[in-house]
C-alpha cells in the first residue's frame, strides 16, 4: 500500500477526514458515501473526493455496492485475524531488537505509558487508541529496522478501526493491557531480548483473542437485530 504522503495534498486531507470518520464510528459500516455530499461538506470539488475515495477502496475500507454507489466496508473477521498474526510476528521482532538495540533510549516510553493509563482513567477512548498505537510504533523505532515500520505501517490505521469498533461498546481498554506495555518496556530497558519478544507477542496474541472475540458477538447480535427487523416487517 502507497502512503497518503504521495497523493496531493488535497486529496490526502479529504482522506484522512474520510477516514478519520470511519475509524471513530461517525460513519459506520455501510454507511453510502456520495461524492457530491462529500464534496459540499468539505468545501471541495469532486475531483479530490473521488480521488481519495478510489484510495481508500484501494485499502479496504470503502467498496463498491450494487445499486448503492460507494459504502464503507465491514470489518472483514478474517482480515482482523490475519492482520494480528502478522502484527504478532512484528511486534515479537521489535521487541526483540529494541532490547537489543536502543535499550538506553527505551526509558523516553515511560512517558507513553503515563498517558495511556491516563487516558484509561478518564475513559477516552480516542486517546486510549492513539497512545496504543503510540506505545507499539516507539517500540518499532527502537528496533532500529526501517523495514519493521514499512511493514507495519498499512496496519494502524486498521487498528485504529478494529480498536475503535469494540472500545465504543466496551468503553474503553482494560487498563491491564498498561501492565503488558509496561512490562515490555521493562524487558527492552533491562536488555532482555528474549523476554521482550516473548511479552511482545504475548501481548498481541492476547489483543488478538479479545478482538476477533469481541467482533464476532457484535457481528452476531448486528444480524440477529437484522433478522427481527426483517421478521417485524414481514408480520405487518
Amino acid at each position: 500500500m502507497q502512503s497518503v504522503t504521495l497523493v496531493p495534498t488535497l486529496v490526502g486531507q479529504i482522506y484522512d477526514r474520510i477516514l478519520s470518520e470511519i475509524c471513530d464510528g461517525t460513519l459506520p459500516a455501510n454507511t453510502r458515501l456520495i461524492q457530491d455530499e462529500l464534496a459540499e461538506a468539505y468545501d471541495v470539488s469532486r475531483q479530490p473526493v473521488q480521488q481519495a475515495l478510489a484510495l481508500l477502496r484501494d485499502r479496504g475500507f470503502v467498496i463498491s455496492a450494487p445499486k448503492r454507489g460507494v459504502v464503507v466496508a465491514e470489518l472483514d473477521i478474517d482480515f482482523v485475524r490475519s492482520a494480528y498474526e502478522i502484527r504478532e510476528v512484528l511486534d515479537g521482532l521489535a521487541c526483540r531488537l529494541a532490547a537489543e538495540r536502543s535499550p538506553r533510549e527505551a526509558g523516553a516510553g515511560r512517558e507513553i505509558l503515563k498517558r495511556g493509563r491516563a487516558a484509561v482513567a478518564s475513559g477516552a477512548v480516542a486517546e486510549q487508541i492513539a497512545e496504543d498505537i503510540a506505545f507499539h510504533q516507539f517500540v518499532n523505532a527502537l528496533s532500529r529496522n526501517r523495514a519493521i515500520e514499512e511493514a507495519a505501517r498499512p496496519y494502524w490505521h486498521h487498528m485504529r478501526r478494529i480498536m475503535g469498533e469494540v472500545l465504543r461498546v466496551d468503553r474503553g481498554v482494560d487498563a491491564r493491557v498498561w501492565d503488558e506495555h509496561a512490562a515490555i518496556l521493562d524487558a527492552i530497558i533491562g536488555n532482555d531480548p528474549e523476554a521482550a519478544e516473548r511479552l511482545g507477542r504475548e501481548h498481541i496474541r492476547r489483543a488478538s483473542i479479545k478482538f476477533v472475540s469481541k467482533l464476532e458477538a457484535l457481528r452476531r447480535g448486528a444480524d440477529e437485530e437484522s433478522r427481527k427487523r426483517s421478521l417485524a416487517r414481514r408480520l405487518r
